[in-house]
């Protein structure tokens, strides 16, 4: 995986106040909105939307490009529609 600093997202979404399973029915929403391609940026908190959201964003042929911890419990997940 590369650095989340070197690519710029199309979106941005922050899931950092929702609970399981809503953190991934946003992402799921957003990605949804968005082209084939395209890079949504999640920023979320807490250790079971950060095991439970790319897990399930890939079952659905999405592809996790970067994913790093951000301090204070958050994780910045970078995740490319599939196309």
């Amino acid at each position: 995986m590369v650095s989340s600093q070197e690519i710029q997202p199309d979106s941005r979404l922050d899931i950092t106040g929702e609970t399981c399973p809503m953190t991934f029915v946003h992402v799921r929403l957003a990605l949804d909105r968005m082209p084939p391609g395209a890079v949504l940026e999640v920023v979320m908190k807490g250790e079971e939307p950060r095991r439970n959201v790319p897990r399930t964003a890939t079952e659905q042929g999405h592809a996790i490009i970067a994913q790093e911890d951000a301090g204070n419990g958050i994780t910045r997940l970078l995740l490319r529609r599939k196309i």
